[in-house]
């Protein structure tokens, strides 16, 4: 009885690896150096089917006896996806296979068709952002891994035979480009690079922008400059018409002594008092006018200061 158990135990056994199919359409989607291997579901009414994955490298094939290396992340796994990024190290082909298993019970190996090789992983543009900080033409560019690189362009929009390039190696904040003129735009547009397989994503599309307040900045400036003058040009008449003046009331106040004397042999002097003295008038004898026109009043400080500022 014992033998007889074991019998059918091992045929059930041998069935259910018959009846458990191989994971089929197997294939690899690589992009921006991510690599996933993928398949269709094995399907068992009212089990749960699980998967593992292993691969083989150039070194295994021709230096370990064709050994495989199981991936360890996808070792009896429900999802019919597995990363295997990390295990795709070097760029040399790579061959992978997944199993199904059902308890005891696994499938046959399916093997994908062909070898995977990291360099034809398919690179696209990074996306970016450009920025106008007043005059300082910026650019914010995703991080997509340490293996990446980025080729910027940049140019005054009409002048593009005299873009500029710009090697991005680390991405970690916003890189500044150049310092813009008030103004025409500035454009630019970038791609990624990937050393390791020495292969360049096509470019991003094109953006522009313009200097913030470029033509404002202008405007405002000429406005002031155009007001200083137009200041300048009505004050400085009046300015010297109050100097001149000024310099006519302090000629008054600072005759000489000895003008006075050589006065008196000619003309009479007349004393006119007035509110605020003291006032002296000197009046010239009609027969003299010719040789003593001179009138000289002499006047209080406060007078002279409120004609002044009249």
């Amino acid at each position: 009885i014992f033998f007889l158990s074991f019998f059918f135990l091992l045929l059930g056994i041998l069935g259910e690896d018959a009846l458990l199919p191989a994971p089929q359409n197997i294939s690899i989607l690589s992009t921006n150096m991510k690599h996933f291997l993928t398949w269709s579901p094995v399907i068992i009414q009212g089990e749960t089917v699980r998967y593992s994955v292993e691969f083989q490298g150039e070194y295994e094939r021709e230096y370990a006896n064709e050994s495989w290396i199981p991936i360890c992340e996808c070792s009896l796994i429900t999802a019919t996806v597995c990363n295997i990024t990390d295990d795709i190290s070097a760029t040399v082909a790579y061959n992978l296979r997944v199993r199904a298993d059902i308890g005891v019970g696994r499938s046959e190996w399916g093997t994908l068709e062909g070898f995977f090789n990291r360099i034809t992983t398919s690179l696209t543009p990074p996306l970016m952002k450009v920025i106008a900080d007043g005059y300082h033409l910026l650019v914010e560019l995703e991080d997509m891994g340490p293996a990446f690189q980025f080729c910027v362009l940049y140019w005054k929009k009409g002048q593009e035979s005299r873009m500029q390039r710009k090697v991005v190696k680390e991405v970690g904040s916003v890189v500044h480009l150049d310092t813009m003129e008030a103004g025409p735009d500035y454009c630019v547009k970038a791609q990624t690079y990937v050393e390791a397989i020495n292969r360049s994503s096509s470019f991003s599309q094109t953006q522009c922008v313009r200097a913030q307040g470029g033509r404002s900045v202008w405007l405002v400036t000429a406005l002031i400059s155009s007001a200083g003058f137009a200041v300048a040009a009505l004050t400085l008449p009046f300015l010297t018409w109050k100097t001149s003046k000024a310099f006519q009331y302090s000629f008054f106040f600072s005759i000489p002594a000895s003008l006075l004397l050589s006065c008196q042999k000619h003309c009479a002097f007349v004393l006119q008092k007035v509110s605020e003295p003291p006032t002296q008038l000197i009046l010239c004898g009609s027969e003299e006018a010719e040789q003593c026109d001179l009138t000289v009043r002499v006047m209080p400080t406060e007078e002279v200061l409120r004609l002044w500022i009249q």
